[in-house]
């Protein structure tokens, strides 16, 4: 059974908790890199399960995501109130060719557009924190609820390549 709108924002607010989502945003990057350390490209590319990503696969959707995340946080700062679309996640997978994407290349892209976010969010005044879009399934999203958001999912799929290498070390 699939999770609805709300319970997969509180899953992701969850693994914040009581953190401050802009660290964990910062320190992800490298993270991610200790966590790869030594994995090579045809590990990072095998599926652990047919109907499960492969770390290749996931490292491009996070890469992907923090695009998606980007534009989002400027969308509503540009045109507060703008709509904010969701996406099929398994459709980028198969459409944009996860499965080919070099994963060394797809942590260069998270790297790069993660810092340009952080240096757009401390630019940001307190009042826009608080401008919100529209998103279609999970209704008003402000800055600060995407930035708590994109932590959360930086967090549920690092744990799912820790599970992965982990598996493998068995």
């Amino acid at each position: 059974m699939q999770e609805t709108a709300e319970q997969y924002r509180n899953r992701m607010f969850g693994y914040v908790q009581k953190s401050d989502p802009a660290k964990m945003l910062a320190a992800a990057p490298k993270k991610l890199e200790r966590l790869l350390k030594g994995v090579n490209s045809a590990k990072a590319r095998k599926r652990p399960a047919p109907d499960k990503w492969s770390i290749s696969e996931i490292v491009a959707h996070i890469a992907d995501t923090e695009l998606v995340s980007g534009y989002r946080i400027r969308a509503i700062l540009g045109e507060p109130g703008t709509q904010i679309i969701g996406f099929d996640q398994d459709a980028w997978v198969t459409a944009l060719h996860y499965d080919k994407r070099d994963v060394k290349k797809s942590v260069a892209q998270y790297r790069a557009l993660r810092e340009a976010n952080l240096a757009l969010l401390k630019t940001l005044s307190a009042g826009q924190w608080k401008h919100h879009g529209m998103h279609n399934e999970r209704g008003p999203e402000s800055v600060e609820t995407i930035v708590k958001m994109f932590a959360g999912h930086d967090i549920n799929h690092m744990q799912q390549i820790e599970r992965i290498l982990a598996a493998r070390k068995k």
